[in-house]
């Protein structure tokens, strides 16, 4: 095993916690692989070599200009306000120096440099969910997905925002060095080992609209507080007090959703929260979430997350904490 160089590229306005997340997580990642050989070598560099001031007001100092850089087995390239303009010379040096790189990442609205410099075209992309419609009109030949939190196409990762980049840069380190190192660094940065790819970039409340009307409002809400209960259709229009073709027609018009599709989610994030938090059984987690059988609930979460419930448990359930008096080399998430 050979030592990975990592090149993160810098710019002005860009997102510090689309640098300062990954570089952690690759950077950690080396001291847990013990041997410097296994591990990576993260560098960054701006155009010039100068200073860059990021979106919050920091100043960060590059290793170097982009063309002293050495050559990278990963470049990454963050997001942030800088992205929302055209930059000719950085997306030229991508150009040139992108299809290099054995393996090209981008966090947040990075995913635009990169499709500016002609290297997502052809592929299957996300980038932050506000973002994700302007990356799909300026940029056709691109299978833009706005769901997922982040996606992998080949030898091209692209990542939601911020915080999504820590979660596809920990299955990056989790492919390459293992998946106890993945998890050693997790435990260290106090996050889960990683959610998998395809878990939606937000909850159901946030990426459904707020219906316009009272009482489908409240249908919403009603949803929400009770997924087990009976959320028929017939039973919704009921509680609205309209016919089941009105209100499927009004719900659908107000918040972008069927009344099926926004149930089945809610009732997946609930199924969720239950096996992060608890150690209830899938039985009686499928019960309190409306799907009745554990079968029923394990085709719902391979359908939706592309897990069984025992695998996402696996993954994302806290290890117990050390009992007291004993030793533990990890640092336990808290929730």
């Amino acid at each position: 095993m050979t030592q990975r160089t990592v090149l993160v590229v810098l710019f002005d306005g860009v997102q510090s916690l689309d640098v300062t997340g990954p570089v952690e997580v690759f950077t950690g990642a080396g001291l847990c692989a013990g041997d410097t050989r296994d591990g990576y070598l993260v560098r960054t560099a701006s155009l010039d070599g100068g200073p860059v001031r990021t979106s919050s007001g920091l100043t960060l100092v590059p290793d170097s200009a982009l063309a002293d850089a050495p050559a990278p087995h990963t470049l990454l390239v963050p997001g942030g306000h800088g992205t929302r303009g055209q930059d000719p010379e950085l997306t030229a040096w991508l150009r040139e120096h992108g299809p290099h790189a054995q393996r090209l990442v981008s966090v947040c609205t990075g995913a635009i440099r990169l499709a500016e410099a002609g290297l997502l075209e052809g592929r299957r992309a996300t980038t932050h969910w506000a973002y994700c419609e302007k990356l799909a009109r300026d940029h056709p030949g691109i299978d833009v997905d706005p769901d997922p939190i982040y996606v992998r196409d080949g030898h091209v990762a692209t990542s939601a925002g911020v915080t999504a980049g820590i979660d596809l840069v920990l299955a990056l380190v989790e492919e390459d060095l293992g998946r106890e190192v993945a998890l050693t660094v997790a435990r260290h940065l106090v996050v889960f080992l990683r959610r998998p790819g395809n878990q939606a970039q937000f909850s159901v409340q946030l990426a459904a609209q707020a219906a316009r009307r009272e009482p489908l409002r409240e249908v919403q809400q009603w949803i929400t507080e009770h997924p087990a209960g009976n959320l028929s259709v017939e039973a919704l229009a009921a509680r609205a007090r309209l016919s089941p073709r009105h209100f499927a027609r009004a719900f659908q018009a107000d918040t972008g959703l069927t009344p099926g599709k926004y149930v089945e989610r809610v009732r997946i994030e609930h199924a969720r929260r239950l096996l992060e938090d608890t150690s209830d059984g899938v039985e009686e987690i499928s019960r309190a979430c409306g799907y009745g059988t554990p079968e029923a609930m394990r085709r719902a979460f391979v359908k939706v997350l592309g897990a069984a419930p025992a695998e996402y448990r696996r993954r994302f359930h806290p290890a117990p904490a050390a009992p007291a008096g004993t030793s533990s080399r990890h640092i336990h998430p808290h929730r």
